[in-house]
């Protein structure tokens, strides 16, 4: 299954809405992740997915939700199949828009921008964990409050 998550961390609420909240039921979260020291901006639904201030969340970046590592293929089929969505609560699936580097030496910080249908991710740290993305790349978001 490693091949099939790209990335996965755990994460913690440190802000939520700082710049003030702009749309009713979605919220902006900023956290930085325990294990990679990963800074993260997301917009989550909040109607579906509540977020406190102080949550802790393992949050993952696969390329499919297919435990075989099949392609993922753009239809939603029901049914008894099992999937990496499975394991998790908020699932969100978007397209990687955006890839920069900030810095430079041993202080370079590289970012991936993502969209999920107008919320967007925004994932800054070593560069080292960002190699595996690619520019328009599909990815799915998925969360798990621990």
């Amino acid at each position: 299954m490693s091949n099939i998550v790209l990335f996965e961390d755990i994460f913690v609420v440190d802000k939520i809405d700082s710049d003030g909240k702009k749309f009713d039921k979605v919220s902006r979260i900023e956290g930085r992740s325990q294990n990679c020291d990963m800074y993260m901006l997301l917009d989550v639904n909040t109607e579906v997915y509540r977020m406190r201030i102080g949550d802790k969340f393992t949050m993952a970046l696969a390329h499919t939700l297919n435990l075989d590592g099949t392609p993922d293929t753009g239809y939603y089929t029901p049914g008894g199949r099992k999937s990496l969505a499975d394991k998790y609560e908020y699932v969100m699936h978007g397209k990687l828009y955006k890839i920069s580097d900030e810095g430079s030496g041993k202080h370079l910080k590289a970012e991936i921008y993502v969209s999920y249908g107008g919320l967007l991710m925004m994932l800054k740290g070593d560069p080292s964990y960002i190699t595996q993305f690619e520019l328009d790349q599909k990815l799915f978001l998925l969360m798990r409050k621990l």
